[in-house]
C-alpha cells in the first residue's frame, strides 16, 4: 500500500539533525505534480472518456507515463511496472526537477538488471486517480476547478480498465509480463483476469486476491484522520497557502500505513526504546526515535502527495476482490492463462503470506506449482522493495533473456 519512494524503503534508521531540517518550511496544500509545473521524464497519453462500475464517469482523463528501452518490431517484448499506493511513474532515475523523489525500484529495472531495459520495454503508467500526472482529485474539472472530493469513485477494476485504454492508445497489443507489487500487484492479477489474451507473464508480488475487513479497517482509520483534519475543508484546501492544507491528517494517515509496512521485529531491532536526543521523553518533553521517524517520514509525504488522492486510492484498495461477480476468487483465478510468479514475504502484516498462497494455489500456471515464492525478510511488506537480490532472482525465472545483476 505505499509510500514508493527509494529513502522510505531503506532499513528504518534514527532521524538525523540533517534530515529534520530539510524539512523547513510550511508544507504546500497539496503536493500534487500540477501542470505546469516540471515535466522530468513524464509522457502524458490521452484515454478518454471513462465510464465507472459505480457509475461515474469523466469526459477526458489522461495517464503520465514513463518508458525505458526500445519497443521491438514486433512488439513482443512491453513490460508493464504497475506501482503501489502512494508510487508514480518514476519507477528508475534521480530526484530532481518534476521528481520528488529518486526512483522506487532503481534495484531491479535497467540495463542487466533483472527487468532488463536493454531487453524489454518498460512502460510504468501513474495510476488513474493518482497525483503525478495522471488524472485524479488534483486535476482540473470541466468547470476549471479541481475535481476534489467530487471525483468519481474509482474501483481496482476501473484503474485497470484506464490502463487497458492507455495501453490501446500507444499500441501495445499484448504485454510480455505485467508486474506489480502490493497495490499494483492488485492491479496486474486484475490485468490477467480481465484480459487473459493479452498478458503472457504475470508476476504478483505482496498482493491479496482479496481486500479482507482487517484491511479495509486498517484503511477506514486512515481515511478519517485525513478527513477529520479542520483544513481539509471538504476536500476543498487547493487555493490554500503553504501550511493551511490538510497535512496534518495526511500525515498522521501516513505515520498509520508505515506501522503496517514494516514488522514489528524490525521496528523493535532498530530503535529499541532509544531517545531520539538527550532529552527524555519520560516526561521531559523528549521523543522517542521510533516517533521521530514516523514524523519525519508523515511530514515529507505531505510534500509529494495529495489528500484527495490518497482518499480516492485507499477506497479503489477497498474494493479488490477478484472474485466479485466472477462465481468466487477460484473462478476468477482460473481465468488467468499467464506464467505466473508469485510473491510473499514471511513478515508481512499488511498482506500476509496466505493471500499469496491462496492465490498461487488457485493459478493454473503458477511457476512454483501451487505454492508462493516466500521472502523471508526482516522488513516486512516493504521486503519486495528492499530485497533487491531475491526479488531480482525471482523475477528472472519469469523474464527470459534479462541480465545478470550489476
Amino acid at each position: 500500500m505505499e509510500w514508493q519512494s527509494s529513502a522510505d524503503t531503506v532499513p528504518s534508521s534514527f532521524i538525523t539533525e540533517a534530515q529534520t531540517r530539510s524539512l523547513f518550511g510550511k508544507p504546500p496544500a497539496t503536493g500534487a505534480w500540477r501542470d505546469g509545473d516540471p515535466l522530468g521524464n513524464r509522457q502524458f497519453q490521452n484515454i478518454g472518456p471513462l465510464h465507472f462500475e459505480a457509475g461515474g464517469h469523466l469526459g477526458f482523463a489522461r495517464i503520465a507515463y514513463e518508458t525505458w528501452g526500445e519497443l521491438s518490431p514486433s512488439g513482443d517484448n512491453a513490460v508493464l511496472v504497475l506501482h503501489a499506493l502512494t508510487g508514480d511513474s518514476h519507477l528508475i532515475g534521480p530526484s530532481g526537477p518534476g521528481h520528488a523523489t529518486a526512483g522506487w525500484w532503481g534495484d531491479i529495472v535497467g540495463p542487466g538488471l533483472a527487468i532488463d531495459t536493454d531487453r524489454w520495454f518498460v512502460v510504468a503508467p501513474n495510476m488513474l486517480g493518482g497525483c503525478q500526472g495522471s488524472t485524479g482529485p488534483a486535476s482540473l474539472a470541466p468547470d476549471a476547478l479541481e475535481w476534489g472530493i467530487r471525483f468519481p469513485y474509482l474501483t481496482i477494476r476501473d484503474q485497470v480498465a484506464a490502463q487497458i485504454a492507455f495501453a490501446d492508445r500507444i499500441g501495445v497489443a499484448r504485454w510480455a509480463a505485467v508486474v506489480g507489487g502490493s497495490m499494483g500487484g492488485m492491479h496486474a492479477l486484475e490485468w490477467a483476469i480481465t484480459a487473459p489474451d493479452r498478458v503472457e507473464r504475470l508476476a504478483v508480488l505482496a498482493a491479496p486476491p482479496v481486500t479482507t475487513a482487517d484491511q479495509i479497517g486498517l484503511n477506514s482509520v486512515q481515511i478519517e484522520a485525513i478527513r477529520t483534519d479542520p483544513l481539509f475543508r471538504s476536500g476543498e484546501y487547493y487555493d490554500a497557502a503553504d501550511g493551511d492544507g490538510p497535512t496534518r491528517g495526511l500525515a498522521l494517515a501516513r505515520r498509520m500505513a508505515l506501522l503496517n509496512y514494516r514488522s514489528p521485529s524490525e521496528l523493535n531491532q532498530r530503535f529499541e526504546r532509544g531517545w531520539q536526543s538527550g532529552i527524555s521523553p519520560l516526561g521531559s518533553g523528549g521523543r522517542f526515535a521510533v516517533e521521530s521517524y514516523l514524523d519525519f517520514h508523515g511530514n515529507k509525504f505531505t510534500r509529494r502527495f495529495d489528500a484527495n488522492s490518497y482518499i480516492t486510492l485507499v477506497e479503489a484498495m477497498n474494493s479488490h476482490d477478484v472474485g466479485r461477480d466472477r462465481g468466487g476468487i477460484a473462478s476468477a483465478l482460473a481465468r488467468v492463462t499467464a506464467r505466473t510468479l508469485v510473491l510473499g514475504i514471511d513478515s508481512d502484516r499488511l498482506f500476509p503470506l496466505t493471500g499469496q498462497q491462496e492465490i498461487a494455489a488457485l493459478l493454473p500456471n503458477n511457476i512454483d506449482g501451487q505454492t508462493a515464492v516466500v521472502l523471508s525478510s526482516a522488513y516486512g511488506h516493504d521486503g519486495f522493495l528492499i530485497e533487491s537480490e531475491f526479488v531480482g532472482a525471482q523475477l528472472r525465472r519469469l523474464l527470459p533473456g534479462s541480465g545478470d545483476s550489476r
